[in-house]
This record gives C-alpha cells, structure tokens and sequence, in this order.
C-alpha cells in the first residue's frame, strides 16, 4: 500500500498482489495480466483460475530491502509542516524560519529536509530558487486520482477511479494545468475552486504527480527540424514531440531517415519546461506505407503477429484432422443439414446452424460452436498464451488471432466438408415458433456450404437460382475459406440450402419480434468496411447494413449465450457473464439536453421505452448516425464479470458470451464450465468435473483482464480504420477524374461545415475556403452557412456531392469539397 505506482488504483487484477507490493515509487504495472515487471507468478495455472494469490518478489529483491512505512514521528512532522505554511499560506519562508516555528532541536534538522522533499514529490509544498517554501495545494481530500486522456489540441480531462459526491466522474484540465503528464497515466490531481478556470459549469483541476506512465514507448514519425530530431507521435493524443539524438548515433542499420515511422522509447520526464525525450530502438519503415503502419499498431497497443516457440511447438503436436477417439460420447451431426454464414473477409468460423425435423412435427435448430475447449487444456502453453491475448484483433486486411493458425483457421474452424467438434445449444421450436426446449451436447457436424452473408441474402429473397448462382466468392486473400461457388451445386443443392436457411429466418425473426417487444433496444449500425488489394493498400469501402441474413444468426447466437447463461446461474456455476449496466442518469440528461439542440423531444431516457422511441426517431432523422453515435456513448461500456447482472442493452436478466471461443478466452472459460457440468450428467453428480474448477474470486480475475484485452483491441481496430481510411482517401487524390462521394452536412461551423459520407459512413470537412463561388457566413441559428451575393445555402442536414480535397495523414483529417 506504500506502493507511489498504484496508491488509490482501482484496477490492479490481483489484491493481493498490492500487499505485497515492494513499495519502490514508480513500480510500473504491466498491462497485459496486471503483474508487476520483474515479479513472476509462482502458482500453476489452475491456481490462476481459482484466484489463488500465488506470488513471490524476483530474486533480486530481498524481503529486508523492502521499505518500511515512515514512522509516525516523520508522519506527524509533515502534518505540523502543513499546518504551519497553510496558516501563512502568502507567505515565503525557509527552512530555518520553519525549524524555529516548529521548535525542532538541531538533531532533526535533516527530518525536516526529509519531510520538505517528501511534500515537494506529492505536490503539497513548492520550493523556490531562493531555497524558500510555501504551500501549494489545497487540503488533502480536494486531491483524487484517476487516468488522464488528452484531447489533441492539449487540454485534457481525467476519468476518476472514484466518484465525488456530487456524481461527477471527469475533472477537466487545460493545457497548462498538465505537468508532465502524457495520455492515459495514472494522475493525482488537485480540484481547483469553481469559477476560476475556462471550463464554465464543470469540475476542473491541475495535475500535481503522475502515479504510473501508462507506457514507456511511442510510434511516430521522425523528422529534421533545423539543427534538431524529433519523432511526432501517431496517436494525436500525444501532443509533445519527442527529441531525439542525430539517426547515425542510434546503431541501427540501416539508420532511420526523415520520413520513417519508428519506435521511441521515453525517458524519464520530471520537469514540464524541459523537453520530453527518447531514443529510437527500431525501425519500422516509410511512414504510411501499408506494412509500416501496420507494424505501429502492433507496436502501440502491444500485438503479437508471432506465437512463442513452445506455443507453436505445443500447435504443431495436436493432429491435423477429427480423431476416431475424439468422437465417443458426442452427439453424431454429420448427416444433419449445416452450415454457416459470416462475412465476405471472415479469417476463422466459429459457429454453424444445423436444422432438422423431428418425428413430432416440431423444429430443432443446433447452434454449434467450435469446441476449442478440446484442443486447448489449462495450464498448457497454448493456454496462457491465449489468455494473455484475451482476444484475436481484427485489423483491416489482417487478424492477429488469439490461438494460432493450426486452430484458429484449421482444426478449430468449422470449415466446409470437414469433420468438426462443437459444442452445441439445441434448440426445439414449436408449430408457433416459439422455444419448448432447450438442451446442451458435445457434438461432431460436417458442414455443408459456407455461405457469406450476400449469399445468405440472396438465398432469402431471390427466387430465381440462376441470379443465386451468379454470386462471386470472395478473394482468396481476404478469407481463411471461400468454400464451394454457388455455381458448382446442383439445382437441387440450391433448393435445399434456399429452404433450409428460409426456414432458419421464419424461426429468428419470430424470435428477434419478441426480444424488442420485450425492450430490447435496436442498437446495431452501418458500419464501413473497408477492403484492401494484395499490396495491402485500402481500394475499396463498402457500407454493410445488418440485414435480415446478419438478423439470422444474431438471433440464433443471443439465444444460444442466453441459454447457457441460464444454466450456469440456475445451477449456480461459477462462470464468467456478459454485463451491460443500467446508464448513467446524469449522462441520459445531458444527451437529452443535446438532443433538444437538434429539435429532438424526449422524455425522461432512464424509462427503457423512451430510448426505444428515440432510436426509432434516430433512424429517419439526418444526423441520425451521429446521435446513435452519441446516445451509445450515454451508456455504459459492456464488461466480464463474475456474477450474473444482466445486460441492459439486451434487456435479459441471463447473458453470457459462448459463441466464438476461437477468438475470445471468454468464451474458452464458459466452454470448460458447460463442459464440466456436461460431465457431471454423464457420469452422476458426484463425478469429478471435466475442467478445473472456478470459484468466483478467479473468475472475476479473468473477467477484469479480459474486460482489458478486449478495450485493447477495439482501439487498435478503430486505429486500424482511420489509416485505412485516410489511405483510401489520399489515393483518391492522385485519380483523374476524382470520385464523387453523396454526403449530408452533419454539424455547421463559421470556418465551414461537416459531412458525413452516405456510402462509407466516413466524415470529413467542407473548409469554408474552398467555397469559391461567394462569401459564406453563418446563419444567426447557426443552422447553415449561406452566400452573401447568390444566397445559396448549404443547410444542416442537406445532401450534396463532394471529392477530397486535402489529406492530412498526421493530423489524421480529410477535407473535402463540393463536386460542382
């Protein structure tokens, strides 16, 4: 608990790992499993699982070296210190002038030194250059800790670990009120009174000491300027650029030139007014070459292309194909029609449907799921591999998969005419379509088509199979599978993947009628994808709506999580728990301020169906994107816990994700659980179970890494988009003629006007400058920008055609202007 790094830290995975910090200030926290560097995890990994605190200190550090907490005499000093500088609070004194006040004898002359630097490292107490002390901050309880986030102009704003007691969770900080901080450390910052600084209505602060660097490298770009090396960070975030020694003094070869992207490791920072330094260790390449981009992402957010030799080792021992001895015991799918459908790009499949028709006249659909729980036991290498990555991440044009590609694209995935082990969630249907039974099984299925979505569709709505059969398969090189072309099936083939996937829809569409009947809330959008030729340069973006065939498989797999959800809470097994928290209030009623200053209505938004009809209202409205956008950020973020919350999203009591083990360790957890309970009813309830067992303490462990690893990788995918993005545009720039994209204005400024593109769903921004036919001016309601002389207008919400005019890769901005 002396620990400077991780005082009041709420996020550390492991308590018990805090008691036994070894106390030395700025002891970093690692990021990927919440061990401290240099510390090594003594236990097993089943002891990992249960919670077991099974720690010890690396050898090099012995328990005597450890440093005591301050004596109370020393504690008391630096209380009576604080007293006497807060009670001449504008007044200067020195050392002697204190040691008289508080009438210390000679001998502890060198306490009271002690004690000032102590003040001066925590931010309560300033020294001047004449050697001369006051006080600087305000009583201790006005000091909070939190993790800081910098927007790209330099001002800032801290997320607390705890909220104050008027609800608040930010304190904004302007740009000079930061210190040495950089984005995401974790920060102590001091409230400053109400009414004294920029940000009007909100709570604002200074930073006063940075607990813990949130990383001790960067990615950017390394540039020349005058007599100078500095490295400008990728992540705009990161507003200080970073001087570095001359290339040829770096040993690298070849040495780093003007223009290359690479890595900066920082040094130490403990004075704002000095520059922020750094050393390059590697080089990546030409900045925004595809390959160089991609590998900054890896560097940023930590990602692992390659697997560790005894990971690969361990893969390459597992056989390539089902074993004889695999099947026993498992439910024999083979002949039972299956198959699956994903996207065009998808790298690995997890799931398949199968459909059949029992003797009773009912319905039975098979949600099957990739049972990687066979091939990847606890303890393995291949394991803790796998839990450190908690996830695949899922770049444009790549993945960097979570199990390696004997599994993740092999043995694991359910690939078309090969033998697969599933687990699976059977489902039985009455004549009103609705569920009469649930059950669970170990399963083996062959499928029989992989379908991509399009096919799905098309399958769906288009009778005639000669247009079915004209559908392409997606490039070899952007799938682990394209499977068979429709082209080469039988008439009969046709007809009978047309009915099965047919029926499968008549089934969830009943089922997704009744879920938002019961409040779910319709929160899927249009997302862009993006695609890129063999170069790896982004060449294509494509706007996927969910459709009915993206519809299909949702319900199917909602049901299936639910279902097990069900189970291990009813039969109180410890297991992990898809959460999604009820809002925040106070955040519904600043949304509903903002949606009243674009002419939207509504009511109080923590009643369930006043959000339905919001979203409702959203989908027709023009800015209808943006303000999901934002009333998805009102809520709040969707977690792993141990205990069985619900999620609000959803609005189910059970929840839990058991659909993609191949890339999420989450869903591994739930496999293993259902797998040991799929035991126990085998072979009587007091048979030994299957997997480790899990206790709750463990499991919340797992929950709050994986919680960790997933947030890792969604800002790596979203990184991952906007170089693709920006890629795609800066291309554009060098055609002739250029392309035309249909926009709609999105938000109106005095310096022009924002779009969003109708296709992509990209934004970008119409500069007043480049409206060379008039002088434009705002309109007093701000509504539109309008011409002086020929009063065109260009409203909030009206609908043009723009070309791109400018790409700014490094300020990661697109300006674009009107076709005409």
């Amino acid at each position: 608990s002396q620990c400077g790094a991780i005082a009041g830290q709420k996020h550390c995975h492991f308590v018990p790992l805090i008691r036994q910090c070894s106390g030395q200030r700025g002891h970093r926290i690692s990021q990927t499993a919440g061990f401290h560097e240099g510390e090594q995890f003594a236990g097993d990994m089943d002891d990992f699982h249960r919670g077991i605190p099974t720690y010890r200190l690396p050898s090099f550090q012995s328990q005597s070296a450890i440093p005591r907490p301050a004596q109370n005499a020393s504690m008391n000093l630096r209380d009576r210190l604080l007293a006497v500088l807060r009670g001449n609070k504008h007044q200067l004194q020195s050392a002697a002038a204190l040691s008289r006040a508080l009438r210390l004898a000679k001998n502890q002359r060198k306490e009271l030194t002690r004690a000032l630097q102590h003040l001066q490292t925590d931010g309560r107490v300033q020294r001047t250059r004449e050697g001369l002390y006051r006080s600087t901050a305000a009583p201790r309880h006005t000091e909070l800790s939190g993790r800081i986030r910098f927007r790209s102009g330099g001002s800032a704003f801290v997320i607390l670990d705890e909220a104050q007691a008027d609800g608040s969770t930010e304190v904004q900080i302007a740009p000079a009120a930061t210190d040495v901080a950089l984005h995401g450390d974790q920060v102590v910052v001091q409230i400053l009174p109400k009414g004294r600084t920029r940000f009007a209505g909100e709570t604002a602060g200074r930073v006063m000491r940075v607990l813990a660097r949130n990383r001790d490298t960067l990615v950017g770009n390394l540039r020349k300027t005058g007599r100078y090396w500095v490295v400008t960070p990728d992540d705009p975030h990161f507003v200080h650029d970073i001087a570095v020694k001359s290339p040829e003094q770096t040993n690298l070869k070849p040495a780093p030139a003007t223009g290359d992207k690479v890595v900066v490791r920082l040094d130490e920072w403990r004075k704002r007014r000095d520059p922020l330094t750094g050393t390059i260790t590697t080089r990546l390449g030409r900045t925004h070459e595809p390959r160089a981009e991609l590998l900054g992402i890896f560097e940023q957010y930590g990602l692992a292309p390659n697997f560790p030799p005894a990971v690969e080792s361990e893969a390459a021992a597992i056989p390539g194909k089902v074993q004889r001895k695999d099947l026993a015991g498992r439910f024999d799918c083979r002949n039972i029609p299956t198959f699956t459908i994903d996207p065009d790009d998808a790298k690995d499949f997890d799931d398949a449907l199968s459909l059949e028709t029992l003797a009773s006249g009912e319905t039975r659909v098979g949600i099957h799921i990739a049972d990687v729980s066979t091939y990847v036991k606890p303890g393995t290498a291949l394991d803790r591999e796998a839990l450190r990555r908690g996830n695949s991440t899922y770049l444009v044009g790549t993945v960097i998969p979570m199990l390696p590609e004997k599994l993740s694209n092999g043995l694991c995935s359910l690939v078309e005419a090969e033998d697969r082990l599933t687990k699976v969630v059977f489902l039985t249907f009455g004549a009103n379509g609705r569920i009469r039974e649930t059950t669970f099984a170990n399963a083996v299925i062959r499928s029989r088509k992989r379908l991509t979505y399009k096919q799905a569709y098309a399958l769906l709505f288009t009778d005639d199979l000669a247009q079915v059969r004209a559908l392409p398969l997606p490039p070899k090189h952007q799938t682990g599978s394209t499977g068979r072309a429709l082209s080469s099936l039988s008439n009969s083939e046709l007809h009978d993947l047309q009915g099965w996937v047919r029926k499968l829809w008549s089934l969830a569409a009943i089922l997704r009628r009744d879920r938002m009947a019961h409040g779910s809330l319709d929160l899927e959008m249009p997302e862009t994808k993006i695609y890129v030729d063999e170069k790896g340069y982004a060449d294509r973006l494509e706007r996927v709506e969910h459709d009915e065939s993206h519809q299909l498989i949702e319900e199917f797999m909602l049901a299936a999580n639910e279902a097990v959800a069900r189970l291990t809470r009813t039969r109180r097994l410890p297991s992990l728990y898809r959460v999604h928290d009820d809002p925040d209030e106070e955040k519904l009623n600043e949304l509903r301020e903002d949606l009243a200053t674009h002419g939207i209505k509504v009511g109080n938004l923590s009643v369930r169906a006043e959000v339905v009809r919001l979203l409702q209202t959203l989908r027709d409205h023009p800015q209808g994107h943006l303000l999901r956008t934002q009333l998805l950020r009102s809520l709040r973020k969707a977690c792993y816990r141990s205990s069985p919350d619900g999620h609000y999203g959803l609005h189910k009591r059970d929840y839990t994700h058991f659909t993609s083990p191949i890339r999420r360790y989450s869903d591994l957890v739930v496999h293993r659980v259902l797998n040991a309970w799929l035991s126990r009813q085998d072979n009587g309830a007091g048979a030994k179970p299957a997997a480790p067992g899990y206790t709750a303490a463990g499991v919340e462990n797992l929950g709050a890494h994986l919680s960790q690893t997933e947030t890792n990788s969604q800002d790596a995918e979203r990184d991952s988009v906007k170089v693709k993005l920006l890629e795609f545009f800066e291309r554009e720039l060098s055609k002739t003629p250029r392309a035309r994209f249909a926009a709609i204005i999105t938000d109106v400024r005095p310096n022009g006007f924002f779009v969003e593109l109708t296709e992509s769903l990209a934004f970008g921004f119409v500069p007043a400058s480049v409206l060379r036919d008039d002088h434009y001016d705002q309109t007093g309601d701000g509504s539109a920008l309008i011409g002086r002389r020929h009063k065109r207008r260009f409203p909030l919400g009206g609908r043009l055609e723009v070309i791109v005019e400018k790409v700014d890769r490094f300020k990661r901005m697109v300006d674009f202007r009107p076709a005409d």
